[in-house]
This record gives C-alpha cells, structure tokens and sequence, in this order.
C-alpha cells in the first residue's frame, strides 16, 4: 500500500515521515522544507507501507510548483491513502485542504498533530465529534514525541480497506443544486474524481477548464451554461474562486466550533510573541540574527573559547582529537609497512596518498558536524523562519523576496538540495536568479578549506575569518543580485506572504537523525570518492608523463606540470606566483569535482613523503597546517579562500543546476558567472590589498 501525507506547510509532515520511516528527511521549523515527494517505508505488524511525502501546500489548487506536485499525485497516482496532517492549534487554517482533500474518492484519515501543544494552549479538541462533523477518522497524535502514532497507523490501514465517497462543503450551499448538475454530468462521462473536478470548474481552475476544453468542446459549454445560471452575492463581484473559499470557511467555521472548547484569549501575547518583539524588530532583527551566526562560528572555530587564552572552542577541541587519530593511525600504518619492508611505492600510496588525504579532511568532521548542529537547532526552533522574515525587505532591493532566502540558507549544508529547494519560488526570474547566487553560499564541503586556512593562517581570529568567508560570500551575491536584476533578469518580484511558525524546542531524535545523514554521507563521500580520487593524485604527483616514478610532490610530476601550464591564470590572484604554486592550483581544480578535494589534494602535496619527518612528528594535521602558513600570506590565504567560495561548484550542483535550468546555453553561462566573478573578487582582494599594504 502507498499513503501520502500531505499538509500545510510546517505542520509537522516531514517529522510524521521520518518518524513512521526511520528516515532523515530535512525537517525544518519553516515553510518549504520539502519541495518534491519523498518515498520511505514504513514497517509495522502486519506487512511494509510506502510513505510519500508530498510538499507543504494550503490547496490543491496549481498556484505553486508544489501544489502541483501534490495535487497530481494524489488525483493522478491514487494513493490507497491520504493522511492529511492538521496543526491542531491552528485547526481553522489548516483544515481549508481538508475540505478539498474530502472531495476526492481517495480514503482519507486526518492526523491531528501537535495535539500537546494545542492542550497547552487552552484549546481542547474532541476528535470524535470532529470525525463525526467531518465524516474522517481523526486521530490525534505528536509526531515529534510519536504520542499517537501507532493508533494513525492502525486507522489508516483499516481506512485504507474501504471505499469513501467525496464529499464537497457546495453540496449544502447556495450553488448546490448547479454543483450537483456539473457533478452529474462528469460523472457520466466517467471521470474519476467527478466531485474534486467539479468544483475546480466552478472555481474557474485554469487547469481544469484547459483540459476540458480539449477533452470536450461540446461539455464544456453545458458546464459554462450552468456556471452562468448560478448568482453569487454582490459583495462577491461574480468571483466564484472567493465563494467557494467563503463557503470552506464558512462550513469550517461551524464544525471546529462543535469540536473545540476553550480558545485562545485575543488579546494575550503568546510566548513566541513575545519573543518575536525583540527578534522580529525592524531595528534589532538583522543585528541580532548575524549576532547569533558569530557565536556559532566563535564555538565551532575559535581558539580562544569565550575569549579566553588557551581555551579552544569545543568545535577546535574535537578537531584536536580527531587530527590526532588519524595521525597516530597513519604513523601505526607507515611503521607496520616499514616493519614488513613494503615496496616504497606501497608506503607512499597508503601514507601519503590515501591516509594524507582522507585524513586532512576527516579531521574537520566534527567541526562540519557542531557547525551542522546548531543551525538545525536554528531551523527547528523557528528561528530561520524569522530570518527569511527579516532578509524580505533587503532581498527586493536585489530582485529576490524573502523567500528566495530559505534554500539559500539550505545551500549552507549543501548546495544540490538548495538548488532543488528553488522550486518553491513562483517567479521562474526568481528561481534562476537564486540558482545562480547559491554557490556564493559556502555549502558544508567548504568548511574544511576555511576550517584548515583560518587554523594556519588566522589563528588568534578563527571565528571571525571564517564569519567573514560566509558574509563575504552573501555580500558578493547581493552585488551580483543587483547587477543581474538590471541587466539579465528585469521584471517584478513576487510578494512574499508567509505565516511565522511558533517557536518549538527542537527534537532530539530529529537533530540526531539530521547529523548522522550527514555524518553518513560524509564517510560515503571519504571512502568512495575522495579516497579513489586520492589515490590519483598521489600517482599523477609521483610519476611523471614518461610514467617513471620522480620525487614526491615535484614540479616534474605530472600535476606539477599540468599546474605548472595553468599557473599563469591564477597568477594575478597572488596564491599562483611563488614557489612551488602549482600545488595549490591543482588543489583549486580538483575542488570542481569535490569541494572536499581541495583539502585532500593539500595533504598530499603538502606532504613531505615518507622520508620526511611525519613518522617523527606524528601530527601530520600541524605539519599541513605549517606548510601551509610558510606557502601562503594572509592577503594570500584571503584571495584562495574567496576563488574556492565562488568559483564553479562541485559537478553534482553543476548538474542539479543544469536539470533546473533546463538548457545548456543558459547553464553555461551560470558557469561563465561563477568562474568570472571568483576571479574577479580574488583579483581585487589581492591587488586592492597590495595596493594597501596588507601581506
């Protein structure tokens, strides 16, 4: 069996999901979370269901790209069953797609969510006599404490098993008896979900009444003739879409007050209220929200915790302890090979290649992992949501609303589901213009390159080098925004309406979720990719184009000759010029497989083989770090960083652009953008601050 949970957005889906699936889909205190259906599998006693998790939507009407892929799901694909998932402490607005879903044929249960938060609030919920007003099984439950879950389950399958007739809030209204006629009519003609369709003709559904059209001419006229017959009130101005919204409201109205008792006091501020006063405030908000960014960074990054000498942050001290692991790990491994006198070729692949290079990136996992933690706990909380609020206003100056903000705040994790995520845009202007901006957004494979540059070159200021690499990057895509909203991509920005959740405590099982995905990809990432990548570089920089094996890391190699011819291009941006600059070239253009692979491609060039002192000095993680602060100056440093920030990503966003573009031309000229202006921001970086006198 296949059930489809569907909802408004925010009302606790994606936690139903991972909670009856074991999965980690994001779940994120705000609205656009999921932007396409997602499938998992739920086990209980008596076989496996498929779950599908469809967008966040308010009605099944096509206004957005996610109402329409919930809609033609559920209508088109006939799911066994819909478990339509209501906040119960908003029941009003939630159970407006109620009424629309209770007009298909397709078995329905309402899942009455967040029913502790609803008690807590003074609002006590009857769900028999809603069943009953309804005519649905309601069964209440919280999907973050899986309260209830079981006996939804349950219902659903026994709901599943028998057959529903749609029902639509019209039937008893002042257009009933011409909504019956068009019922009737579609209905002979076998059209399967008849009462669902007749009421999107009558609301003058742009979809339906086209597809009608071309299906039959002959019962599209007979449906606008009795459309014409019916009069609407005066204050409706003959808009029928307006009075079929007023007779939801009007039927919703009636039954949730036969449900509930008890209500909320008008004039009471409620305790996200009052907290929103002060992190919503015109003033305070945006100072308060980049505040809150460099305190995350200040604990993951920073040497001096609390400003404190010789402190690390708990994000440094766990680097510490991983960096020494794997440098004991590849000491332990060099002396067993040294013990068994292993070819040298052997040693060097194993040492220097694929332990350097897995190494130099695993020892910044658990700082990717905090910086991962505490922006869940911002995004669970609500408070992310607030943010998109605040950044409305300044985003129009740039062409994009609000929002455009939140995948972009997903593009701090990853940029493929950032990407994806621009589909809850309406304006196609909008979805390619912040397609273009997203790798200006350091996505989670950057961090170990500013974790490893901000410890080896910044290292009294951490946290604000890498707090200044994320608002560099924000900053340079508002000057894009600007100058592509003037130039390539003229026209008005959509409005931006959102309703701000309440603020909730964060779910441990969900963060917990959240952080071993990553957790798991990143390992998947490191034993697959980067590790047979490493293996490449170490050959290509230990063998030369005659394939006889030269001096570890030299400029005869192959990569040193290839990085040699490219040089010259990354010359004017002052990390290609001295000696030996070849290595971070070539560490720049494997990073356009994997961002990961820049750090990883440093650890092997860096290196001093395996006659060098790593087996003496079994940090290998502060011999990288060394090097690297004797290789490059802070302008230096700056100039790399912002090149790897805004340059063309890794080649699956190339690809998730390339599939939400939808043309090469128009991908190539994205590629165009990201390589022109990380060489221009790394030129004047570079020149303005030798110009200056900063070194």
């Amino acid at each position: 069996m296949r059930f489809a949970l569907a909802g408004n957005p925010n009302s606790g889906k994606t936690t139903l999901f991972n909670r009856l699936t074991g999965g980690a889909a994001r779940v994120g205190n705000w609205p656009g979370v999921t932007v396409d259906k997602k499938e998992g599998i739920c086990k209980y006693s008596a076989g496996a269901i498929a779950i599908v998790d469809l967008p966040g939507i308010y009605s099944l009407s096509p206004y957005t790209p996610e109402e329409v892929v919930a809609r033609n799901y559920i209508i088109e694909e006939n799911p066994e069953l819909v478990i339509n998932i209501v906040d119960a402490t908003n029941l009003e607005r939630n159970l407006y797609l109620s009424t629309q879903l209770l007009e298909t044929e397709t078995p329905l249960v309402i899942a009455l969510n967040m029913i502790d938060a609803a008690d807590s609030e003074g609002l006590k919920i009857d769900p028999q006599a809603l069943s009953g007003e309804l005519g649905v099984p309601v069964v209440p439950i919280s999907a973050l404490t899986g309260r209830g879950v079981a006996d939804l389950i349950e219902t659903a399958c026994r709901s599943a098993a028998a057959s529903r007739k749609a029902s639509s809030v019209l039937e008893h209204s002042a257009m009933g008896g011409e909504f019956r006629q068009i019922v009737n009519l579609l209905a002979e003609k076998e059209v399967e979900h008849p009462v669902f369709h007749a009421v999107k003709l009558l609301e003058g559904d742009k979809l339906e009444t086209d597809e009608l059209k071309n299906r039959s001419g002959a019962l599209s006229e007979e449906i606008t003739r009795i459309k014409s017959a019916i009069k609407l009130d005066a204050e409706l101005e003959n808009d029928f879409a307006a009075a079929v919204a007023d007779a939801r409201y009007k039927y919703i109205s009636g039954r949730v007050r036969r449900a509930v008792a008890g209500s909320r006091t008008a004039d009471k501020l409620t305790a996200s209220d009052k907290i929103d006063l002060v992190l919503t405030n015109k003033i305070l908000g945006i100072p308060m929200f980049l505040f809150f960014m460099y305190i995350v960074f200040h604990l993951t990054f920073s040497n001096s915790f609390l400003w404190v000498e010789g402190l690390p942050s708990p994000g440094v001290w766990l680097q510490g302890l991983t960096e020494d692991f794997m440098s004991f790990l590849s000491a332990a491994a060099l002396r067993l090979l040294t013990e068994r006198e292993a070819a040298e070729w052997a040693r060097g692949l194993l040492v220097d290649g694929v332990l350097a290079g897995i190494g130099a990136i695993l020892s910044f996992l658990p700082q990717i992992l905090m910086l991962f933690l505490f922006l869940s706990i911002m995004e669970d909380s609500g408070y992310m949501a607030r943010a998109a609020f605040l950044m409305d206003k300044p985003l129009r100056r740039f062409g994009l609303s609000g929002k455009a903000f939140l995948p972009m705040l997903m593009g701090f994790g990853c940029s493929v589901p950032a990407m994806l995520g621009t589909r809850v845009l309406e304006s196609e202007k909008e979805r390619h213009l912040a397609i273009m901006l997203m790798p200006f957004f350091s996505c989670g494979a950057k961090l170990p390159i500013w974790a490893m540059f901000s410890a080896a070159i910044f290292p009294d200021s951490a946290d604000l080098a890498v707090f200044a690499v994320y608002t560099g990057g924000i900053a340079v895509a508002a000057v894009t925004a600007v100058i592509l909203n003037r130039t390539v991509w003229r026209g008005e920005t959509t409005p931006f309406i959102m309703e701000l959740p309440s603020y909730r405590m964060p779910g441990a099982r969900s963060l917990l979720l959240h952080l071993w995905e990553k957790l798991k990809g990143f390992v998947v990432r490191a034993s697959t990719v980067i590790a047979g990548a490493t293996v490449v570089i170490w050959f290509l920089s230990n063998f030369n184009l005659s394939l006889s094996m030269v001096e570890a890391n030299s400029a005869g190699s192959i990569l040193g000759l290839l990085g040699g011819a490219v040089a010259p291009f990354f010359a004017p941006l002052g990390f290609a010029g001295a000696e030996d600059s070849w290595k971070a070239v070539v560490a720049v253009l494997t990073g356009l497989i994997a961002k990961e692979m820049v750090i990883s491609t440093m650890g092997i060039l860096y290196n001093p083989g395996i006659e060098g002192d790593a087996l003496a000095d079994e940090n290998a993680g502060a011999l990288l770090t060394g090097k690297l602060a004797e290789v490059f100056t802070p302008l230096s440093a700056a100039s790399f960083m912002m090149f790897n920030l805004l340059s063309i990503p890794c080649m699956a966003a190339v690809a998730a652009a390339n599939a939400e573009l939808r043309g090469f031309k128009r991908l190539a000229g994205v590629i165009f953008l990201w390589l022109f202006t990380a060489w221009s921001v790394a030129f004047l970086i570079f020149n303005i601050g030798s110009f200056i006198g900063w070194r």
